[in-house]
């Protein structure tokens, strides 16, 4: 017998079968609500105007963190956090929605994967009082 600790989450289903919820050292903790940022991304990326999108928490006085999202839109379109967030309640519980949002031009890791760290300083130095709920 072999055994593997990737450090996910997830859930057996009824049928036997793994949901898996998001990698445990990307989980943001905000109002002591766990956040798993897969699935904020998910919600995210399912705007017809977001091209890229990483979803990080940042320090919050209140919350311990919030969460913000990062995102690069498609060429020659515009989002407001307003629409963002109207349209990720269809998809995730209203205390995972993204509060703030930096719309930038996105920067990959070597290999092509986003680059959870650039995106975190982004969004721990920009103005993220852009919260509308």
């Amino acid at each position: 017998m072999r055994w593997v600790l990737p450090g996910d989450y997830a859930r057996v289903d009824p049928d036997g079968s793994f949901t898996l919820a998001g990698r445990g050292s990307q989980c943001i903790n905000s109002g002591g609500e766990k956040i798993f940022v897969e699935e904020v991304e998910r919600a995210v990326l399912t705007h017809p105007d977001v091209m890229y999108c990483a979803v990080v928490g940042v320090s919050d006085p209140v919350w311990q963190q919030r969460v913000v999202a990062v995102i690069e839109c498609e060429q020659g379109k515009a989002l407001t956090i307003a629409a963002l967030q109207e349209h990720c309640r269809r998809f995730i519980a209203g205390y995972k929605i993204p509060r703030a949002m930096v719309v930038t031009p996105f920067k990959l890791t070597a290999n092509g994967k986003i680059d959870y760290r650039w995106a975190h300083q982004l969004a721990s130095t920009a103005d993220n009082s852009n919260e509308t709920l």
